[in-house]
């Protein structure tokens, strides 16, 4: 808010300059997602204002954190793949299973990682 200045009278200056303030009540969460993560702000106090045709949100206080968003990819471990890590590592088919899951699927990269680990 400008100094000297009410609520009021900034809600009218801002009208005459054909903006038009509003507070959205009862926010609870503001998520602004990126392509790696995800910003998150619990309780935040948000402003829409409206100029030109064009909605502009201010957000204010809350508390902000962020979380990864590494998508869950469900991966198809076939039993051929498993008793081939088997075959070649001698390990168990539990522990075959888990290394291919680490590994994405990618059997290459879980047989070395087992060969590296034994």
């Amino acid at each position: 808010m400008l100094p000297g200045m009410s609520p009021r009278e900034l809600k009218r200056a801002l009208k005459r300059m054909g903006i038009e303030l509003r507070e959205l009540e009862d926010v609870k969460r503001v998520e602004i997602i990126l392509s790696s993560k995800k910003i998150v702000i619990d309780s935040p106090q948000v402003l829409q204002m409206f100029a030109r045709g064009t909605n502009i949100f201010q957000i204010t206080g809350g508390s902000l954190h962020e979380e990864s968003l590494e998508e869950e990819v469900e991966i198809e471990i076939s039993d051929e793949d498993i008793e081939f890590i088997v075959s070649q590592t001698g390990v168990s088919k539990e522990e075959a299973r888990k290394a291919l899951i680490e590994a994405k699927g990618d059997i290459a990269e879980a047989l070395l990682k087992l060969k590296s680990m034994g």
